[in-house]
């Protein structure tokens, strides 16, 4: 079977209908750009390259002097791989704390969704949580209450985050199979958690398709 992949742009443009979206722009060229708060993050995306930290992909540009020389080295690797260019994601940094969100389709128990510690220490924390989909406001309670590493979440830190928001973004991320029964794996990794908001900040969605 076929699979349809989705980049981060395309998997955030439908998200956006389920959970807080970081604003973004997708751009060819630095006049295009109309995002003016600093820090902005830029970041290649192509379907060549679904993992752009692998090939430097992701700049994050703390002021407006650094903005075009990051924005063209992002054209200089993307050329240098002869990457199929959709364009340079432009978005806003958010600050918080980093989890993973994910979706995948199980043999036995259907679409499953799973929370956890997300950036780039996902794979070495491994700390997760694991619900059939769809599930409820107490589902998610539980599974944020299963993570080891929950006392960040409450505020062990000194910032606890928006606990509400985030079970409920969790809630409307597990109906999405529901909508969309071809979906084979979705992972958002970040979510970005703070005592405001929960965003989604980066995103990648496989279908499963009969084409």
């Amino acid at each position: 079977m076929k699979k349809d992949i989705f980049t981060e742009y395309k998997s955030e443009q439908l998200l956006k209908y389920f959970v807080s979206v970081a604003e973004n722009q997708l751009v060819m060229s630095i006049k295009e750009i109309k995002l003016k708060k600093f820090p902005l993050v830029l970041k290649i995306i192509s379907e060549d390259a679904l993992h752009k930290t692998d090939i430097g992909g992701i700049m994050i540009v703390n002021k407006k002097e650094e903005l075009e020389k990051n924005f063209n080295e992002l054209i200089k690797i993307a050329k240098k791989k002869r990457l199929h260019l959709d364009g340079i994601l432009v978005q806003e940094y958010i600050k918080g704390y980093e989890l993973i969100v994910g979706i995948k389709k199980d043999a036995i128990f259907g679409h499953v969704i799973l929370l956890g510690m997300g950036g780039i220490y996902t794979e070495l924390i491994k700390d997760f949580s694991i619900r059939a989909c769809p599930i409820a406001y107490d589902d998610a309670e539980s599974m944020i209450n299963d993570l080891k590493t929950k006392d960040i979440l409450y505020g062990a830190r000194g910032e606890k985050v928006n606990l509400s928001r985030l079970k409920k973004s969790l809630v409307n991320i597990s109906t999405i199979p529901l909508k969309y029964k071809n979906i084979e794996e979705l992972d958002i990794n970040p979510l970005i958690v703070n005592k405001k908001d929960i965003i989604v900040a980066d995103a990648r969605i496989v279908f499963e398709t009969t084409d």
